[in-house]
């Protein structure tokens, strides 16, 4: 079957793949609030089809994406007080990824990348992924790569679609960037009627808890929108493929 979909694989295909080499990639995103313009699983979905495009260009595997993710951070994320955002504790995230690093090995994969796509995972995947290699063992012929796609855009292409100056990865959440590569993706899910018009959040440089939710705005946006379209998500998209796909190769020792 021609698909780098694991869940649209037997498990015989899979295995035949696996034991060819296939590089394997795990998506984890988050359900969480992305304005009234994009959809709750936005992150779950961008990073699934940036690791399908990748998987295509060097005959991988995709498994399903892991959609729960850490507490949306205000400042990042707009905070835990919206409806729909449905979130984990760290130790809960931290446990997932530990036990999918450890099936993964059990399957007889070599080569694995875990592609983030919601801000907050970053260090509890770190965490997962660093107890998992501790349970399997020193000897293990496992190698694990852990990204954040947004990584990968070049400064010059954010100059491009930021004239004005890039305000943050942390600012940006349902903002162009976002916003953007979905119009790419997964345009009939956005809704560009309904982006809000407002400025950029300001935030202080501490946190208070319990939350002040009054210092995120209602629609749940850190920054516009506004002036998303699909071109700016296929240089966004361009970027992050080609340089996900040149760092596994490097990597892993792949041919190109």
């Amino acid at each position: 079957m021609n698909t780098v979909r694991m869940d649209n694989l037997s498990w015989v295909d899979y295995e035949r793949r696996v034991q060819s080499g296939a590089v394997v990639f795990l998506p984890i995103g988050a359900t969480e609030q992305h304005g009234p313009h994009l959809p709750l699983g936005t992150d779950a979905l961008l990073a699934s089809a940036i690791s399908e495009d990748v998987a295509r260009a060097i005959d991988g595997v995709v498994a399903p994406a892991l959609a729960y993710g850490y507490k949306s951070q205000p400042k990042c994320g707009g905070g835990q007080h919206f409806c729909g955002t449905t979130s984990v504790d760290g130790a809960t995230l931290i446990a997932m990824v530990r036990d999918a690093v450890r099936e993964f090995h059990r399957h007889g994969v070599k080569r694995l990348v875990l592609v983030i796509g919601h801000y907050e995972n970053q260090w509890f995947v770190t965490e997962g992924i660093d107890l998992a290699l501790r349970d399997i063992g020193p000897d293990a012929d496992l190698q694990v790569m852990r990204l954040e796609h947004w990584e990968f855009v070049r400064s010059r292409t954010l100059d491009r679609i930021f004239p004005d100056g890039f305000p943050g990865i942390a600012l940006e959440h349902a903002a162009v960037i976002e916003t953007s590569m979905m119009l790419h993706y997964h345009p009939h899910l956005v809704a560009l009627d309904q982006i809000p018009d407002h400025g950029p959040a300001q935030f202080p440089v501490y946190d208070i808890y319990p939350t002040r939710t009054e210092w995120v705005p209602d629609s749940g946006v850190l920054s516009s929108a506004r002036g998303s379209n699909a071109d700016k998500g296929q240089w966004l998209v361009e970027d992050v493929i080609g340089g996900i796909v040149q760092a596994v190769r490097f990597e892993f020792g792949l041919e190109s």
